[in-house]
This record gives C-alpha cells, structure tokens and sequence, in this order.
C-alpha cells in the first residue's frame, strides 16, 4: 500500500479561509492525500492565563501575548469547515482535521469525518482517548513527548472501541523544529515491535530527509507541516515546509516506495539485458592449435558474458580443442572435446 501523506495545514491559515483555500490547493497539487487542519474551541482547551510555548513566543515576537489569545484569532467555525471541505472536494483531495475537545469531536464527526488524528498532547488525556475510542472508525495517534509506557497506556484505552489494525501510531518530537539529533527514528521501529501495531511518522525537522526516511524504514503514515511561506506570521510558519519543498517529498516518498520493491532478489527487467556485457566469459590467452590440451594458462576472463561462464573453469581445464582458435577467442562448448 503507498504511504499515506498528510499536509498539515494546522493553523498555518491565520484564521484566513481564503489562505486555507489556497494551501488545500497547494497540497492537492503536491500529491499530498489529505490536508489536515485543527478543530477547536479556544475555551474548551486553554486557559486564560496559559503562557506560550518558547517555540511560539520567538515565531510571533509577542511575548506580552497570552496563547489563549493567540490561539483565538486561528480558531475556525462549522462554517469555515463546510466551506474547506466543499473546497477539497472541488480540489481532488481528503480533508482532515484534528480535533483538540470533545465537542470538536463531534463536529467533524457530524461532518462525517471518521478517520480521527490524536495529537501528541492528548495522549494522556483520558476522557478525549474514550470519545475517540466510541467514535472514530480509524486512529492515527501521535506519540510526541510520550514515553513508550505512556503510548501503551493510551492504546490500552483506545482497544476498548477498536481493533489494532484500525490504529496507526505516529512517533513525532514535539519541539518546532525538532534539531535531527533529538529525531530518535528507530523508536518508531521499536512501538512497530512493541505493540504490533501500524506505524509512522510525524515530522517538524526543517527539511525533508527524515520522513523520506521513514518511509524507507517502513513508515505507513507520513504527517508534515506546510506553509505558503516560512515568512507568513504565526506560530508554526518557520517549521514548515514551502509549496515547492512539500512537492519535493511527496515525490521522493513515491520514488522511495517503488525503490524498496518486493524483497525478491533477482535481476530486474531493466538489467537483465546488461549481464552479457558486464559479465565476462572464458576466452583463450593465445592462438592454440587443434587438439591442445587447456590448462589455467591458457585461459583468461574477458567481456563479453556470452561464452562459458568463468564458475565453469574447472570443466573447461583439461579439454582438448576441436579446431585451431585464435588468441582471445571466446569458447564454446562445441570448441571442447574430452581429452583422449
């Protein structure tokens, strides 16, 4: 099965539906097979006096600015989504979106959404994890800032509404950008091993390397944000990707899924016609007359690989040639007789 992409638009909006409008179109035209944004009530998630996280304090430059009321000016209402979700499907793409309450969880589930992101901070948040359980018909779970007891501990809640295979579990690093050292990419193999689970990645490195890794280490989910352009106000614009960057891993995921092939080793169509050149064949060393016996000296591995295979060495050492043969003549069975 190809690798399921998410553009993660998030809140890379800016409360602009225009501008939502415009990054549903960029993902479609990236390949991308859903376009994700985020579903919330401002009230129901954060507190008034909540502070901002570091990352979002330096990519505003307001520090005097509470994240509720930054969080307020990205908030999208059930209008809003009637019209991105009528835009993705004049597009050609899924629309996503994740939903950070419960009564955001049912919103998109009236809007018949029923494929349910969990992001990383609501892995610990038992009464959400409960509703996902009784609502969604698929899960990705993000595991950013999780330890592995704590991912075990969620999945726990969510089989009592699901089945395994209907959960995907994403390892993320939750720091915008996350710097490659603090990546940790074999921990997504260990949750595969541990938990017998579908797994993949979501990424906020600053390139594009590490998911097109994912995938070739076997990721079935690849997650990514994306921007219009890394110089648009906001709290996630400088950890996402631009158009042309998005479309750039798109295609390298796709070109790393037909790379990594069906495990059978064997020549492919495209090489087998270059082993005969490649390959090398027994060929005389000197003119020999009729009737010689061949010995190693006579003999040498040259191109092309028409002739006897060099692996046949130890047959062709100690025939007697049937006719006079030229130096570096490539030698056929029909040129051999038995010694006698």
């Amino acid at each position: 099965m190809p690798t399921l992409i998410i553009a993660e638009a998030g809140v890379n909006h800016n409360g602009s539906i225009e501008l939502a409008q415009q990054l549903i179109e960029v993902a479609a035209n990236a390949g991308a097979d859903f376009v994700k944004f985020q579903t919330f009530k401002t009230e129901k998630i954060i507190s008034q006096k909540a502070p901002k996280a570091d990352y979002q304090t330096h990519n505003t430059g307001n520090a005097a600015e509470t994240q509720f009321e930054m969080v307020k000016r990205l908030e999208l209402d059930e209008v809003a989504h009637h019209r991105l979700i009528e835009h993705c499907k004049k597009t050609g793409i899924g629309f996503l979106s994740t939903a950070f309450d419960m009564e955001s969880i049912d919103l998109l589930t009236d809007l018949g959404q029923t494929l349910f992101k969990i992001p990383s901070g609501e892995i610990t948040n038992l009464p959400y994890l409960q509703k996902i359980a009784a609502t969604a018909q698929q899960v990705i779970l993000s595991t950013g800032m999780a330890t592995l007891q704590e991912v075990e501990t969620a999945l726990r809640v969510l089989y009592k509404g699901l089945q395994p295979q209907q959960i995907t579990v994403l390892h993320c690093n939750t720091e915008y950008p996350t710097p490659y050292s603090d990546v940790n990419l074999r921990a997504m193999l260990t949750m595969q091993q541990t938990f017998g689970v579908q797994v993949g990645y979501s990424d906020h490195t600053l390139g594009i390397e590490v998911p097109i890794a994912a995938v070739a280490l076997g990721a079935v989910c690849i997650e990514k944000h994306f921007t219009l352009s890394r110089q648009l106000p906001g709290p996630d614009h400088r950890a996402s990707l631009e158009p042309n960057e998005l479309k750039a891993m798109i295609t390298a995921i796709r070109n790393v899924e037909q790379a990594l092939g069906n495990g059978i080793k064997r020549p492919s169509p495209s090489e087998f016609k270059n082993r005969a050149i490649a390959r090398k064949s027994i060929h005389l060393a000197t003119a020999l007359p009729k009737g010689h016996l061949l010995t190693f000296a006579d003999l040498e591995m040259k191109r092309p690989g028409t002739g006897i295979s060099p692996m046949m060495l130890h047959a062709v050492v100690g025939k007697r040639i049937t006719t006079n043969l030229p130096a570096e003549h490539l030698l056929t069975w029909d040129d051999l007789a038995e010694k006698g």
